[in-house]
C-alpha cells in the first residue's frame, strides 16, 4: 500500500517559488543567506525566500500574511540599520532580481530591486550616462533611492529619488501597481524619500544624465591638526561652488596602506572627496583650490573613469564589519559648529570611523520640501557620524560615541532633522527624519498598508 506524502506549509511554499527557499534546516546555506552587510546585525529569520520575480514576491508575502509572520525586505546592498532581516519572520530577498535595462534614446534605465549601483553604473556608462547613486558601488539601489540617495552627482542632478520616474510595487494586499506622477501619485510621492514602508518595490525606472566616461575628482588628505582650518575653507569654497561640484570633507585616521606615507599611519586627518560632473578639464580647474588648501599628506586627485570613482571606496566598507551611522542636517557651518565637529571627531574610540560633512544645495534645493517625501532640501550641509569597527568588544563605545556626538550637535539651533539612510537603529520618532512630511507619510501608510505589514522604518507607524 502506497504511503501518501503530505507537504508541510513551508514545503508547499518552496514548490511554488521559482527562486530558492532557505530555512534553518539548510545549515550552511542558511547561515550565508541570513547574513547581512552590517556585522552588528545578527538575526535569525524563520524563512528566507530568494525571489526571482514579482510572482515570487507575491507568493512569499501571501504566505507570510497567512501565517502571521513578520516581513523584512532585502534589496541588493547595505542597509546600515538592519531593516533587511527579522528574527523569526520571513525575509523577502530580492537580491536575485539584479537586472538592468538601459534605453539610451530616451535616457532612461529600468533596474530590478536587487541591483546595486555598480550594476547600474556598468550598464549606463556604456552610453555615457549615469543615474545619481551612492558613493560605494555595492550599495543597493532600492534602499538608497527609497531613503533619498546622496552621491557624487547630487548637486548637479539631484538625489537618486529625484530621478525616479516610476516604481513597480507589490502592495500589502498583494496587488501589483506601477507608481508614477500619473498613477498612484500619493504612493510615488512617499517612495521618494519616505523609505520602504509602503510596499515592496520590485523595479525602479530612472532618468539618466550625460556623465563621463571620464570625470575630474579630488581625493586629498591633510593633517588632522588642520581640520578646523580645512572646514573653514570648505565653508568659504562652497558659498559659490558650481553645481557640477559635489564635495565631501571627512575627519578620519590615516590607514596603514602603502599608498600613504608610513610616518602618517594612524594619525588623524581631514580629507576631501569630490567630483566634478561635467567637462574634466573644467573640473580640474574648479577643484584645484581644494587640492591646494595646504601641504597634503597625499593627493589621489585626477581624472578617472566614473565607474572607478564609484567603486573607489568599496574596500573601506566590507561585508561583516560593524557599522553604526547617525546623522543630522545643519543650516550653517559657523565657527562654533566647526569646532564642535572637530572636538567630537577627536573623541572617536574606533579609528576606522569617519565624520562626514555632505555639501548640499544645487539641484537638491531647487525642489520644494513637499514635492517628494525627502525633507530638509534647503539645508546646505549634512553631518554624519559614521562608526566602523571590527572588534565586537568595541561596540558599546562606538555606539555611545555616535549617540553622544549627535546629541551634542543637536544642541546647536542650526541643527535639525536626520538623513533617512543614516538613522542609527531608528531610535528617533518619525518627525526627526521626515519633518513636516511625517503626517502625510502616515496617511499614505494607512492607505496602502493599514495593517502595518511593512516595518522597514520602525519609526513610522500607521496613523501616527
Amino acid at each position: 500500500m502506497a504511503t501518501e506524502t503530505v507537504e508541510s506549509p513551508v514545503e508547499a511554499l518552496g514548490s511554488e517559488l521559482k527562486g530558492d527557499l532557505i530555512t534553518p534546516e539548510d545549515e550552511d546555506a542558511y547561515d550565508e543567506a541570513r547574513r547581512v552587510w552590517n556585522g552588528m546585525i545578527n538575526r535569525r529569520p524563520a524563512i528566507i525566500a530568494r525571489c526571482e520575480g514579482v510572482a515570487d514576491v507575491q507568493t512569499a508575502m501571501q504566505y507570510a500574511r497567512e501565517h502571521d509572520l513578520p516581513i523584512a525586505v532585502r534589496g541588493g546592498g547595505h542597509g546600515v540599520a538592519g531593516r533587511a532581516t527579522v528574527d523569526g519572520g520571513l525575509v523577502i530577498d530580492l537580491e536575485p532580481m539584479d537586472w538592468v535595462q538601459v534605453n539610451p534614446d530616451s535616457r532612461r534605465v529600468r533596474a530590478g530591486a536587487g541591483a546595486t549601483w555598480g550594476n547600474v553604473d556598468r550598464e549606463t556608462q556604456l552610453f555615457g550616462l549615469a543615474v545619481p547613486g551612492g558613493v560605494v558601488s555595492d550599495t543597493g539601489i532600492a534602499g538608497l533611492t527609497l531613503g533619498g540617495g546622496m552621491g557624487h552627482l547630487r548637486r548637479k542632478y539631484g538625489l537618486s529619488c529625484d530621478n525616479l520616474v516610476s516604481a513597480d510595487v507589490v502592495t500589502a494586499d498583494g496587488e501589483f501597481v506601477t507608481a508614477s506622477e500619473d498613477d498612484h501619485a500619493d504612493l510615488f510621492w512617499a517612495l521618494r524619500g519616505g523609505g520602504g514602508n509602503f510596499g515592496i518595490v520590485t523595479a525602479f525606472e530612472y532618468d539618466c544624465h550625460p556623465v563621463g566616461p571620464e570625470v575630474a575628482m579630488c581625493f586629498v588628505w591633510y593633517e588632522g591638526e588642520r581640520a578646523v582650518e580645512a572646514l573653514e575653507f570648505f565653508r568659504e569654497y562652497t558659498e559659490d561652488a558650481p553645481d557640477e561640484v559635489s564635495l565631501l570633507p571627512f575627519y578620519a585616521w590615516v590607514p596603514e596602506l602603502e599608498e600613504f606615507p608610513e610616518s602618517s599611519w594612524g594619525n588623524p586627518a581631514i580629507a576631501f572627496l569630490g567630483c566634478y560632473s561635467a567637462d574634466p578639464g573644467e573640473g580640474t580647474d574648479a577643484l584645484r583650490p581644494v587640492r591646494e588648501f595646504a601641504e597634503p599628506i597625499v593627493d589621489f586627485s585626477g581624472t578617472m573613469p566614473y565607474v572607478e570613482l564609484q567603486s573607489m571606496l568599496d574596500e573601506d566598507y566590507p561585508e561583516g564589519r560593524f557599522y553604526y551611522w547617525k546623522s543630522l542636517f545643519l543650516d550653517d557651518l559657523n565657527d562654533e559648529i566647526i569646532e564642535n565637529i572637530v572636538a567630537c571627531s577627536e573623541r572617536c574610540p574606533v579609528p576606522l570611523s569617519t565624520v562626514d560633512i555632505w555639501q548640499g544645495g544645487g539641484e537638491i534645493a531647487r525642489i520644494d520640501d513637499d514635492e517628494t517625501a525627502f525633507p530638509y532640501r534647503d539645508i546646505p550641509y549634512g553631518l554624519n557620524f559614521e562608526a566602523n569597527w571590527d572588534d565586537p568588544r568595541e561596540t558599546d563605545a562606538a555606539i555611545s560615541w555616535v549617540r553622544e556626538s549627535v546629541a551634542e550637535m543637536r544642541e546647536h539651533p542650526e541643527a535639525r532633522g536626520q538623513y533617512v539612510n543614516f538613522p542609527g537603529l531608528e531610535e528617533d520618532p518619525s518627525r526627526v527624519p521626515f519633518g513636516e512630511n511625517a503626517d502625510r507619510l502616515a496617511e499614505v501608510k494607512a492607505k496602502y498598508d493599514p495593517d502595518g505589514v511593512f516595518r522597514a522604518h520602525g519609526n513610522l507607524k500607521v496613523g501616527e
